[in-house]
């Protein structure tokens, strides 16, 4: 229970700071304090991919259709979580490129990877079988997480692009962060990354009673 509580106060904070204290970068202004909820909605996106393959190996190694169930409900948070950064991010495009879309590499980069994941529960939807579905959705899930890293981290990296590298820069840090961001950011990566995990087993603990219900009515 404490650790909810600490995740409300946190959470809290990072709200209240994030608009009351200066702009991280003041070159781009107000704009940039959309860093404070962007970049840990992408975070959460690939922690909640890479928590679907662990649980999709464990499953095929063990067969336990409750780690499927915990597979599920990260890959759908992970979804959730991409949808709300490419939302977040469109905002911040519209106000500094004047267009919430440019096909600019990082907004491609995630909106093929909102496909993959799409395709995902597409797969998922379209088998009946309960065991089938797990073992074709766990064998996406792995092979789904390989093109992570290569979307987010390395094309938006190696291709020209129109995103900020700098948005939130203080050369006078060590870290590149000024000490009133990082009081804010820190903990807005820890609040965002617990309340993911409490909303997964959340999720995971609607899915196995529904799975339940589904075998005891055929039983």
């Amino acid at each position: 229970m404490w650790w909810k509580i600490l995740t409300f106060i946190a959470m809290c904070w990072v709200i209240v700071a994030a608009f009351s204290y200066p702009a991280p970068q003041q070159q781009i202004g107000e704009a940039s304090r959309i860093f404070y909820f962007h970049v840990p909605q992408a975070w959460v996106s690939v922690l909640a991919f890479l928590t679907s393959m662990i649980y999709s190996i464990k499953y095929l190694y063990k067969g336990n259709l409750v780690d499927d169930d915990r597979a599920r409900a990260a890959g759908e948070l992970g979804l959730v979580f991409c949808i709300l950064a490419t939302i977040t991010g469109s905002i911040f495009a519209k106000i500094t490129w004047h267009s919430y879309w440019n096909w600019d590499p990082r907004e491609t980069s995630i909106f093929i990877l909102l496909l993959i994941y799409g395709a995902y529960f597409g797969l998922r939807s379209a088998i009946e079988d309960p065991e089938r579905k797990a073992k074709l959705a766990a064998v996406y899930a792995i092979f789904a997480f390989i093109t992570v890293p290569f979307l987010v981290f390395i094309v938006p990296r190696v291709m020209p692009s129109l995103h900020p590298s700098d948005t939130i820069i203080d050369e006078s840090s060590k870290e590149g962060l000024s000490m009133t961001t990082r009081m804010i950011f820190y903990p807005a990566l820890a609040s965002f990354s617990v309340l993911f995990f409490w909303m997964m087993d959340l999720a995971r603990k609607v899915h196995t009673r529904e799975r339940q219900t589904q075998e005891d009515s055929l039983s």
